[in-house]
């Protein structure tokens, strides 16, 4: 069935059988890769350490025709076919040392993907042959791999595809929203459209699904400006997964950089997902959704020195990846994942950037977020924001131009670097979602810090000129709870992953509201689902990006799980149903979201000052205010268990111009925020800040609807853990 994985392909186009091959021109070392111009194809690729380069057309009956590259430039070893077509499956065959010791992996057995390939076909099929080295001796001794059995993989690996570059883009433009003005929804291919009672059972789990109308209008609902994607670039399955009954579900193990993952295409022609994944770039463009997709350039998926074999490792071994000092047997590992990429060579760093600009130019997406973005950074051992990476970044006329997204933490030593990033880069800005939770969970002394991630964290980001948009808000996102998880779990329960509950984050920062897990209580689900809004509320009137975890609009929950890195099932799908079960949750989210897309006193472009709007003013453009109406003290910011704070925003201060440079007046708000478990009393501040204010939202009604009118120095009761936002209208 298409959208699965384990869907039968089309017939080819063409390359059922090996094409004649009696005319091979030399071609040119640039581009790289297989590039198809409407006559032919050129085929290009890098080694260093090869001392002899094979391209291998594979026809779909398996049979192999190959081809020696006699033309090396500057180790790139190249052709051109003009007999070659789209369609044609291929691989590199690379002849050179294996010698571990000195960091090199050559295995011409091994059929090699194409670093720059396209497009890729078929699946794996783990045993001996992937692997270039003796499995039974390293089975018994890990340190110990033995003499490479020289195993052929054809067959048993995936083949790369040469695809047609050319597509009808119509009237294409990208929506090129400023970050003050987005709203980034981070989703998942399959697990947004897998279940889907709208979508046609033929689209579930495809780009064509997530393109599908019922999805563009779910969240243009939500205001929605730019969706990103997990893990699309092609990605393996790694074989120890596979044998729990497994699957790599979230996709961070990729290997073909240039490749939209070809099973989530609807289409099962051999490089269809291609043109597929352009009509759904397309298609959000023209709802006004921009494209921002996850991408994974801190490792690969060939593993330690246990992986197999698939492409970097027999390519060349030393230049791609981060080996270790004086034992070149083993890789060095700031993911987590058994490798890092070596972003000090210039051809794997050319690769690198050859991909953002692939994306941005080729397949027209808006942005990228770098998974554990840290690595990149790393010079020797150390992370430097202005190491090589971050510099031609910073210089490139097509990628500095997008949105770019920093995960700013890795698992090695100094790797959390929240803040740190150069002055182009925003940042997922995990301080934010620590103290919203612990705010909300009823910490102590989280009062001041809670401020300041209200207000856009300028402690981290204005000192190296950045803005608000700088700190992408989130409290919840795929890695770790849900929000409905969040307010439900004390604990995680990652049972299901078959590591006796090991993996994952142990320290959540969560409450489970009394109950671990389900509960018929109606006291308690009531105060989740107020914990929920009390969450979504904060979210989207703090300065700075805000960012939804897909589902958390419909409560959707993992069961406690928060690693579901491994569940491609109904455990970590979105539940349509809850649309339904869960309407006012939803309502509410898109309540919250209008009320920040139609003011812009909740999304500035710069830094508020706290100070007068003009000489003489007492007003200014943010004010913190106690419970009893009155500005707060520096006792009361150091107060341990203060819970409870209002916040007046001022929608005349507005410093900051629009885009055709005039001047932007809104309204001005007072935002309450009582964390406490019990019912505080607020008093409205003197008639300098307003005469009379009007309920705009009430995290205590179920859709956040409100009907209440109170003057100056009126005293209103707030619910224990609630939220109540003013508008002021006189």
């Amino acid at each position: 069935m298409a959208g699965t994985e384990s869907g039968t392909e089309e017939p080819f186009d063409s390359a059922d059988t090996a094409p004649s091959l009696a005319t091979v021109w030399p071609g040119t070392p640039f581009p790289l890769g297989a590039t198809y111009d409407g006559a032919g194809t050129n085929f290009s690729l890098f080694s260093e350490v090869a001392e002899k380069v094979e391209l291998c057309l594979i026809a779909r009956d398996g049979t192999e025709t190959r081809i020696n590259l006699d033309e090396v430039d500057g180790y790139i070893w190249h052709c051109y076919l003009p007999a070659v077509t789209p369609g044609q499956r291929y691989g590199f065959r690379v002849h050179g040392p294996f010698d571990p010791d000195a960091g090199h992996r050559c295995d011409p057995s091994k059929l090699l993907l194409d670093p720059y390939g396209k497009s890729f076909v078929g699946d794996f099929k783990f045993g001996q042959a992937l692997f270039s080295y003796d499995m039974a001796v390293a089975a018994e001794n890990p340190s110990e791999t033995g003499t490479p059995p020289m195993v052929d993989s054809l067959g048993h690996t995936m083949t790369s595809v040469v695809i047609n570059p050319f597509f009808d883009w119509a009237s294409d433009r990208a929506p090129g929203t400023p970050y003050h003005e987005t709203i980034i929804y981070e989703a998942h291919v399959k697990g947004m459209t897998q279940t889907h009672p709208g979508i046609p059972q033929e689209l579930r789990g495809t780009y064509a699904g997530l393109a599908h109308p019922v999805i563009i209008d779910h969240l243009k609902s939500l205001n929605v400006t730019a969706i990103e994607l997990m893990p699309v670039h092609q990605f393996l399955h790694d074989h120890r997964l596979l044998d729990l009954g497994l699957r790599n579900y979230w996709g961070y193990n990729t290997f073909g950089f240039l490749a939209p993952h070809y099973q989530y295409a609807a289409t099962r022609k051999p490089g269809g997902a291609v043109a597929e994944f352009k009509a759904m770039v397309r298609t959000f463009h023209e709802a006004g959704i921009e494209v921002i997709l996850d991408v994974v350039y801190n490792h690969t998926a060939e593993g330690n020195h246990l992986g197999p074999t698939i492409n970097f490792r027999g390519i060349d071994n030393a230049a791609y990846y981060r080996l270790v000092d004086g034992d070149l047997r083993h890789y060095k590992d700031f993911t987590g994942t058994g490798n890092s990429l070596n972003v000090r060579h210039p051809h794997t760093l050319q690769l690198i950037m050859d991909s953002l600009r692939y994306w941005v130019l080729e397949m027209h997406v808006d942005g990228f977020r770098f998974d554990l973005a840290a690595t990149l950074a790393r010079e020797f051992y150390d992370v430097n924001r202005l190491s090589a990476f971050f510099d031609l970044v910073q210089q490139d006329p097509v990628v500095s131009q997008v949105k770019l997204i920093a995960e700013p933490w890795d698992v090695g030593e100094g790797g959390y670097q929240v803040g740190n990033f150069p002055g182009l880069w925003t940042e997922w800005n995990g301080k934010y979602r620590d103290t919203v939770r612990d705010y909300w969970r009823g910490e102590p002394a989280t009062l001041g810090e809670f401020a300041s991630r209200l207000t856009g964290s300028s402690d981290l980001y204005e000192a190296t000129g950045r803005r608000p948009g700088a700190s992408i808000n989130f409290v919840t996102a795929h890695d770790g709870f849900t929000l409905n998880d969040l307010v439900s779990y004390n604990e995680k329960h990652n049972e299901a992953n078959g590591e006796d509950n090991r993996d994952g984050e142990s320290h959540n920062r969560s409450w489970n509201c009394g109950v671990e897990g389900p509960t018929d209580d109606p006291d308690i689900v009531a105060l989740r689902a107020q914990q929920m809004r009390n969450i979504m509320a904060t979210l989207m009137v703090s300065q700075g990006t805000p960012m939804i975890l897909h589902g958390d609009e419909i409560g959707r929950t993992q069961q406690g799980n928060n690693n579901v890195y491994c569940q491609d099932s109904p455990l970590s799908w979105m539940d349509w149903s809850l649309v339904e079960k869960n309407a006012d949750q939803l309502a509410f989210t898109a309540k919250v979201t209008a009320l920040r897309k139609e003011h812009p006193v909740f999304r500035r472009r710069r830094f508020l000052k706290g100070q007068p709007i003009r000489s003489g003013a007492e007003v200014r453009d943010i004010a913190w205010l106690t419970p009893a109406g009155q500005e707060m003290t520096a006792q009361d910011w150091d107060n341990d268990f203060g819970k409870s704070i209002a916040v007046f925003l001022n929608g005349q201060a507005l410093p900051e111009p629009d885009r055709r440079g005039e001047r932007v007046v809104d309204d001005s708000f007072l935002l309450c925020f009582n964390a406490h478990d019990h019912e505080v009393n607020f008093v409205m501040p003197h008639d300098d800040y307003a005469k009379e204010w009007t309920v705009e939202l009430d995290t205590t009604s179920p859709t956040g609807a409100a009907e209440r009118v109170v003057k100056d120095g009126e005293e209103i009761a707030l619910p224990a853990r609630s939220v109540l936002i003013l508008r002021k209208t006189l």
